[in-house]
């Protein structure tokens, strides 16, 4: 005969078991002030460049030794390089917070090495078109939209200048900051390496800003799940030599 207690402590086990192997889902607040904090520590200026020599600077500023990245920033930069500093550092924020738990073979798949768009964590990030935003929906870190509604300072935003996306594409990797109204309209603010002067904030009327993605960290623990996903992703790969559109930049980012 099966007592009340013993289906009650079942249930509890069961609970406790999905728990445990459920990736911890941190408020939107925890990582997005975290992730403010970063930048109120990352340099001022150092030059706007998309140079070889900036591609070497950005991989020796995120050193990695001893299961630890020690971020050093220096420019010349680029903005998709500045963004995913930002995001190292938070991942390193959190860890030492004790609030978030990576293995070594995890950490390591973070450095920026040579890898070509769409391949890896740093491949993906840097790809032509939603890079950023494809990546937290292929290992679900959070949530990407495209409303401006509901976006948050500390959010990371994939600015389209133009309609066109991959081949022939305008676009610009920030974190968001906030808007301003000013008389001739409403401005976005938002952080980034920026032409000319490099790293720093920039605002800019958003009637500039012909499309926008938004991807908030929320769950970065399933970074994890990178050793689960293909080692190039096709799509965000193809995209140095083909056009994509926004209505399949949205689709390829769970929009």
């Amino acid at each position: 005969m099966i007592t009340y207690s013993a289906v009650k402590g079942l249930a509890a086990s069961v609970f406790l078991a999905i728990f445990a192997f459920t990736p911890h889902r941190l408020l939107a607040g925890d990582c997005n002030g975290l992730i403010l904090e970063q930048i109120k520590q990352m340099p001022q200026g150092g030059r706007y460049s998309v140079s070889h020599f900036a591609k070497i600077r950005l991989q020796s500023s995120a050193h990695f030794e001893s299961g630890k990245f020690f971020i050093l920033p220096s420019g010349p930069s680029f903005c998709s390089g500045a963004t995913y500093l930002v995001f190292i550092r938070t991942i390193e924020g959190l860890r030492a917070r004790g609030e978030l738990h990576l293995d070594y073979a995890t950490l390591e798949k973070l450095i920026i090495r040579d890898q070509r768009d769409g391949e890896g964590i740093w491949g993906r990030w840097n790809a032509n078109g939603p890079g950023t935003a494809r990546l937290f929906h292929e290992l679900q870190l959070g949530r990407n939209f495209d409303n401006f509604d509901q976006v948050k300072p500390g959010d990371f935003m994939k600015i389209f200048w133009s309609r066109q996306v991959g081949k022939n594409e305008h676009g610009h990797s920030t974190i968001f900051l906030g808007t301003e109204n000013r008389p001739d309209g409403q401005y976005v603010r938002y952080w980034s390496s920026n032409i000319p002067a490099g790293y720093g904030e920039k605002s800019v009327p958003r009637s500039k800003i012909a499309y926008a993605i938004f991807s908030r960290l929320e769950t970065p623990a399933n970074l994890a799940q990178i050793d689960n996903a293909p080692l190039v992703d096709t799509y965000l790969a193809s995209l140095l030599r083909t056009r994509s559109s926004i209505a399949e930049a949205g689709t390829k980012c769970g929009l």
